[in-house]
């Protein structure tokens, strides 16, 4: 009887010693998810401090950085890749180097890396039916330029796979006015004005009215390209007035106009443009 105790309290000692390791586990598991989220967030902060002038607030690219969430890294994708490319810059490009402590460009990278890259925006196409539609049915090379063809009017496309995530592509194509692309600005330019292709609409000084994008603003002057691509030098002293409108001169392209099929084509074609 008295050894059959012995047996079910080292049996019950088992179970609880058990039962502590596994708590243990549990909140050692518990502990690093929190540290991991508080780096993330963290990173998301210095982020948004550093780098959310060029590639956006949502890392989703902006006037001079490319979209940092499409899982695509032009030069290295690697953690070591990305702590190198934010710690030294990119030489030759408008990428430059951060004076930023070690602990804080691991946290920007575990940010990065957080963003996991929509594949289920759009469903797999085929590039060279989007092509097609780019090129043909859809109509848009008359405001878009891909390698030299195409229309002037709306950004260059030409490396939009490597700047732009595919969800953002077709918010983008079914919604333009929710989020305006912003236009390339020189950064040495201290009298330019941020460029977005929104809708502009000048009056001129006899009534008439132009209505655009603008290709190149200052406090000063505007260089303004109508829809019909006729591009007017004016100087804003001799305008009644210049307003910018928070929507794109491009049509949306709901379901009724753009298939999912073709849309998921067309996405497809646009990923594949990396201007090489």
């Amino acid at each position: 009887m008295i050894r059959a105790l012995v047996c079910v309290f080292a049996t019950l000692g088992c179970v609880v010693f058990s039962c502590e390791r596994a708590y243990a586990h549990e909140g050692a598991a518990a502990d690093q998810v929190t540290s991991q989220s508080a780096t993330i967030q963290q990173g998301g902060l210095l982020f948004r401090s550093n780098c959310s002038i060029c590639h956006g607030a949502n890392a989703r690219g902006g006037g001079k950085g490319p979209d940092l969430t499409t899982g695509r890294w032009v030069h290295g994708g690697s953690d070591a890749d990305i702590f190198h490319t934010i710690a030294q810059g990119v030489p030759g490009t408008a990428m430059p180097a951060n004076d930023l402590e070690e602990a804080e460009i691991r946290a920007i990278v575990s940010y990065l890396r957080s963003l996991a890259p929509d594949r289920h925006a759009v469903g797999s196409g085929d590039p060279v039916k989007g092509a097609r539609i780019f090129f043909g049915s859809g109509g848009c090379n008359a405001c878009h330029m891909v390698t030299g063809k195409g229309g002037v009017l709306g950004p260059d496309l030409s490396d939009v796979g490597a700047s732009r995530a595919a969800s953002y592509l077709v918010e983008s194509i079914r919604e333009p006015d929710k989020e305006l692309t912003e236009g390339m600005a020189d950064p040495n330019d201290l009298y330019n004005v941020p460029l977005r292709y929104d809708t502009v609409t000048v009056i001129l000084a006899d009534g008439r009215s132009l209505v655009g994008v603008a290709k190149n603003e200052d406090t000063f002057s505007i260089q303004l390209m109508d829809t019909g691509g006729t591009v007017h030098l004016l100087l804003k002293r001799d305008l009644e007035s210049v307003r910018h409108e928070p929507r794109s001169l491009m049509p949306p392209y709901p379901p009724s106009r753009l298939g999912a099929r073709d849309l998921a084509d067309l996405v497809s074609y646009l990923e594949g443009l990396r201007g090489r």
